[in-house]
């Protein structure tokens, strides 16, 4: 399953995520590191020195999506205010300019 605008696919499927019981907010692309994470860290008794490789690998796969995120959003304004600008010239000013101003 891939999701529209973003780069990176979904590996972990629906019913493995339930299975895990990864909340909905974090069933996003990097769900699949998710999972091995919350198992060290049951496992580990959530010792904050324990799974740290884990922890490090997913905190990067989410910070790439935020970042991918903030791109198409750059590129979004930017193309909006292109369009803006384009239609600022072409009108016609509803005040006329003087040649005193």
């Amino acid at each position: 399953m891939e999701l529209p605008g973003s780069s990176k696919p979904m590996i972990a499927t629906q019913e493995e995520m339930v299975e895990a019981r990864v909340p909905i907010p974090y069933r996003d692309q990097c769900a699949h590191l998710l999972i091995p994470l919350n198992k060290c860290r049951h496992a580990e008794f959530f010792l904050p020195w324990k799974c740290e490789n884990e922890r490090h690998i997913y905190e990067k796969c989410e910070y790439e999506l935020v970042m991918e995120r903030m791109l198409q959003m750059q590129k979004i304004r930017e193309a909006e205010a292109k369009l803006k600008q384009s239609h600022k010239q072409g009108t016609i000013p509803l005040i006329p300019k003087t040649a005193n101003t």
